[in-house]
């Protein structure tokens, strides 16, 4: 047997897979997302536990219709597109409740400790309280920016305060203009498969 057969034949025969992910942002950049890091560069965005490798499989479908009725509530509440919120969680945690990125930012919507306690966010990582003030946050950003989705979605990235500072521009982070492209193709597909 090759090297490439026993390598395909031990994954084929695992029970169990860690299902971490890293990112990784290059000059240009480029986003980059892994579970096998090749170097140090790269930022773990999501730590699990073990999983049967059959069930990790299906588990970001199984996540987004866990939270679909708590993520419509929410959008419906605050009279934000339901779409938009999807596509804002599947780039920013792929449905992930318990995810937490290098940055300090946690949960579902990946809230920072800032934006959490300016909409009432007492923990991070309930499902029900990160997705209200993430979806709060949405609302008043579409408010802010007068509805440009753009602007919107770069703000929710960078901050309000640096697309403002950028003369209500999308600023030229590579990682925020990557996201704005992400988000707004996820939305354009009607909000995430």
């Amino acid at each position: 047997m090759n090297k490439i057969a026993v390598i395909l034949t031990s994954l084929l025969f695992s029970t169990e897979a860690l299902a971490d992910i890293f990112k990784f942002v290059d000059n240009n950049g480029h986003v980059y997302y892994t579970d096998k890091p090749p170097n140090n560069s790269y930022k773990r965005i999501i730590r699990t536990r073990a999983l049967n490798y059959n069930a990790a499989l299906p588990f970001m479908g199984a996540n987004k219709r866990k939270f679909t009725d708590i993520i419509t509530e929410a959008a419906n509440r605050h009279q934000v597109d339901a779409k938009l919120v999807h596509a804002v969680i599947q780039a920013e945690s792929a449905y992930n409740a318990t995810a937490i990125s290098s940055a300090g930012a946690v949960g579902l919507m990946q809230l920072m400790p800032e934006t959490a306690r300016r909409y009432g966010v007492i923990d991070r990582n309930s499902p029900d309280q990160n997705i209200d003030g993430g979806t709060r946050y949405l609302k008043d950003l579409i408010r802010l920016f007068d509805s440009n989705l753009d602007l919107v979605v770069a703000a929710y990235n960078a901050g309000e305060n640096a697309v403002i500072r950028h003369n209500n521009s999308i600023p030229p982070y590579p990682e925020t203009q990557n996201y704005v492209k992400t988000v707004l193709a996820l939305y354009n597909k009607n909000g995430v498969n």
